[in-house]
């Protein structure tokens, strides 16, 4: 069976994450001996980490309108340029300030990324398949975080300095904007796509706007003050800005939360990647989930918040995380949880793209963007205060809840109401 052109284009999403993942990695990686070389306290570290998040958070929100107004294709060729460079700058960082100021350059190029890749998806993909594709795409976190670590001990192996591993990661994605210059178009003019397959996505996405006021062709993306007054945009950033530190907890912190139970690297190293592993599978899970829903006649609304609903009340398997003292169980909780964050966050990252029209789209992703970061750095600084006062025990119950609430408020802010006909919202 020949793969269709969208598929081709989901892969070059998927390859971006994973690239745009391992330059995020890389200093994650490099950190203890950068430390040691430095002579950095984990508060100095921590300094870099949050500089990284707090251009990525506000980025977020002005790479969303930034996207939707010079289109998919430059604006995520600019955005990759971007942090592509800063990633090699890196090497030239001779201390603390200097690593600051490249960190921050790397998270204000990559918050593009999420934005761009949703707007793409809404423009390659009929309604059903946009699920999985947001799992294929969205996987490459996982797999850019897991390759990450190898490549990059390889190359300080290979090479003798941690500043090759800068710019021979960074150079990744030069090497990737040359496919994506090549193959990427949208549908409508794309060089190489079949006609049948292009009538299919076309056809698509004019049943989705028969039903609605025909949109203005040519009309600037809308205010963000329109969006920010509409139910639908708040609940596409409560279900990011209260998702994303629950995967953030688990990404940054598991490590220090075993040894916290007296498990040490070499009894868990085996079985690390376990919840990592199980988040890519609960992606795929998610996206397929609501697209078979929508297959068998469910609306697209119905089908996403139904996943969303159901992957936020497997999120409390955290509960006996935090109580279990044997690392078979504990592994096993953890892998239910995050399998259970793939399915809901795979739907709740596809909401953008089902509910707005082409021309908000990428910027409704951005502010969902920035509310996830904003809520992420909140959040780290809790995590470490509750942590060394208390325990990790209270953080991974609240941790195990958060998910529902962000789900029951899907289910409240997430419907069809009078301003959908505007020309703006979708009826989903």
């Amino acid at each position: 069976m020949k793969l269709g052109w969208r598929w081709i284009i989901g892969g070059l999403l998927f390859a971006s994450t994973v690239i745009n993942y391992i330059d995020r990695q890389t200093l994650s990686v490099l950190g203890p001996h950068l430390k040691t070389e430095f002579q950095w306290s984990n508060q100095d570290f921590a300094l870099i980490v949050i500089a990284f998040r707090v251009a990525y958070a506000v980025m977020q929100t002005v790479s969303g309108r930034f996207v939707d107004r010079l289109g998919t294709r430059k604006g995520l060729t600019l955005a990759v340029a971007w942090y592509s460079c800063a990633a090699m700058l890196t090497s030239f960082a001779s201390g603390l300030a200097s690593f600051c100021g490249f960190r921050f350059l790397l998270g204000a190029g990559e918050a593009a990324n999420w934005p761009a890749a949703t707007k793409a998806v809404g423009e390659w993909f009929p309604r059903r398949e946009r699920g999985l594709a947001v799992a294929l795409f969205d996987s490459g976190s996982s797999i850019g975080a897991a390759v990450a670590p190898a490549l990059v001990l390889f190359l300080i192996g290979h090479f003798g300095d941690w500043r090759w591993a800068f710019v021979l990661t960074g150079c990744l994605g030069f090497l990737w904007l040359i496919a994506w210059r090549r193959y990427y178009h949208p549908p409508e003019t794309h060089p190489y796509v079949s006609e049948a397959e292009r009538r299919m996505i076309l056809d698509d996405h004019a049943a989705e706007e028969a039903t609605e006021a025909a949109p203005e062709k040519d009309a600037p993306p809308p205010s963000y003050g329109v969006l920010l007054s509409l139910r639908q945009t708040w609940g596409s950033i409560a279900s990011r800005a209260l998702t994303d530190p629950v995967w953030f907890m688990i990404a940054d912190w598991f490590a220090i939360y075993l040894s916290t139970k007296g498990f040490d690297l070499a009894q868990t190293a085996a079985g690390f990647w376990v919840p990592f592993l199980a988040a890519d599978l609960g992606n795929f899970a998610g996206g397929g989930l609501s697209g078979a829903l929508i297959a068998r006649g469910w609306s697209v609304g119905r089908a996403r918040r139904f996943a969303i609903v159901a992957g936020g009340a497997g999120v409390l398997a955290l509960i006996p995380a935090a109580f279990s003292s044997s690392l078979v169980p504990l592994m096993a909780c953890f892998a239910v949880a995050t399998f259970s964050y793939g399915v809901l966050t795979t739907n709740a990252n596809v909401l953008p793209a089902d509910l707005f029209r082409g021309r908000a789209v990428a910027t409704v992703a951005g502010l969902s963007g920035t509310g996830a970061g904003i809520g992420t750095i909140g959040s780290t600084f809790l995590i470490g205060l509750v942590a060394d006062r208390f325990s990790f025990t209270p953080i991974l119950v609240v941790a195990s809840v958060i998910p529902l609430l962000a789900a029951l408020l899907v289910l409240v802010l997430v419907r069809n109401t009078p301003e959908s006909g505007r020309g703006l919202v979708r009826v989903i």
